[in-house]
């Protein structure tokens, strides 16, 4: 099997995280953004651009537009609307306030809704967001330069929060401040004196539901994290994993969670979780040993997941693999160069998207020596796959 760039030099090209629909519903034209510069954070004058590449015309690279609101891990929230094969959606910043742009990629007609969107239902109609200055100033990497947090010196603000977004209407609400998420009690100890957030939001896979991590600071220390999802409306929030160290998730379906955490049951491990109880199992225990960025292929039988870089021979590799879920195996992909120099914000996880259709995985690397790139692999000779 082999990983071949689907873009290339002097710019540099990634997508971002892995629970966004980087493909087409036609798995031909796969999105992408450009820029000319690594190795910092991004400050409030740089723009990016964005595009999608037309694998079937020699990986052409169409340019569809730029943002002023984007950060190394995540990028701008570039992704298709889900069920068009027609729209796509990216968050900007026009004047003192974040946005988002949906773009007819073929028309060229584009609308803009006023405000950021994080994670999209599955009908397309709507969004829910999160306040991207809050992030930026408590886990810079995950947020947008360009405008201050208002609440800065607060700890748990009242009027910052997530946000439902009509897609169709542009009308926003907000629907979960992070005041009142901050004052549901903790069971390990107060956390009233901590500074807190949200960040990670995504709907499930039938848009009744959608998780968000609740995560908060003592001071200058690092940050806990507990598992909540709530309703569509906001309505109905659940504490799914409360101790501490949520991390990478997915849904499996509208009620089973697959999470990287750690669990009193078996430590630092990947889970299944199932929405509204406390019902968790272990899952590839001892095989999917270290946390990664997962995601299920259209059989949910197969994970396709990776790891953060590690120790090989003089330097380091990123592992890319596939974990059958009934069978307990693990098939390898590959191992990926990560070189010096992209570490912390700035770091090019693979983060790997798969196509619609389950045959084409694609990720972000530097292994070729170009900088960061996409890079596209066929996986369809994997049963299941």
């Amino acid at each position: 099997m082999s990983m071949r760039p689907i873009t290339s030099g002097p710019k540099h090209h990634w997508f971002g995280y892995y629970d966004k629909l980087q493909f087409d519903p036609s798995s031909r034209y796969v999105l992408g953004m450009e820029v000319d510069f690594e190795h910092r954070s991004p400050n409030a004058d740089d723009v990016i651009g964005i595009g999608m590449i037309d694998l079937a015309d020699g990986n052409r690279w169409i340019e569809l537009g730029e943002t002023r609101a984007w950060c190394w891990q995540q990028g701008c929230m570039l992704q298709w609307v889900p069920g068009s094969d027609r729209e796509v959606v990216w968050n900007d910043r026009v004047d003192d306030r974040f946005v988002c742009h949906i773009m007819d990629v073929h028309s060229g007609r584009r609308r803009t809704v006023g405000y950021p969107i994080y994670t999209v239902s599955p009908d397309g109609r709507t969004a829910v967001g999160a306040d991207f200055r809050r992030i930026n100033h408590m886990r810079p990497g995950y947020g947008y330069a360009g405008i201050p947090d208002p609440n800065f010196e607060q700890l748990a603000p009242e009027d910052a929060g997530i946000h439902r977004i009509d897609l169709e209407t542009g009308e926003a609400s907000l629907i979960i401040s992070i005041a009142q998420v901050a004052a549901i009690p903790y069971p390990h100890m107060d956390i009233s004196g901590a500074r807190h957030y949200f960040n990670h939001l995504l709907f499930n896979t039938d848009g009744s539901r959608f998780i968000f991590l609740h995560r908060w600071r003592f001071g200058d220390a690092g940050f806990s994290t507990r598992m909540m999802t709530a309703a569509a409306d906001g309505s109905d929030i659940y504490a799914v994993d409360q101790y501490g160290h949520t991390s990478h998730f997915i849904w499996r379906d509208p009620e089973q969670i697959l999470a990287w955490a750690k669990h009193p049951s078996h430590g630092d491990a990947f889970y299944i979780y199932r929405d509204g109880t406390q019902d968790v199992d272990v899952i590839g225990k001892g095989v999917m040993k270290l946390n990664g960025h997962c995601t299920y292929l259209t059989d949910t039988n197969w994970i396709l997941n990776d790891t953060y870089p590690v120790a090989r021979g003089d330097g380091r590799v990123q592992e890319l693999y596939l974990y059958n879920v009934e069978s307990g195996e693990r098939t390898e992909l590959g191992e990926y160069a990560s070189y010096q120099g992209y570490e912390g914000e700035w770091r090019c996880d693979l983060h790997p998207r798969s196509s619609p259709d389950g045959r084409l995985i694609t990720v972000d690397s530097v292994h070729g020596g170009d900088g960061r790139q996409i890079y596209l692999m066929d996986i369809s000779a994997h049963q299941g796959a």
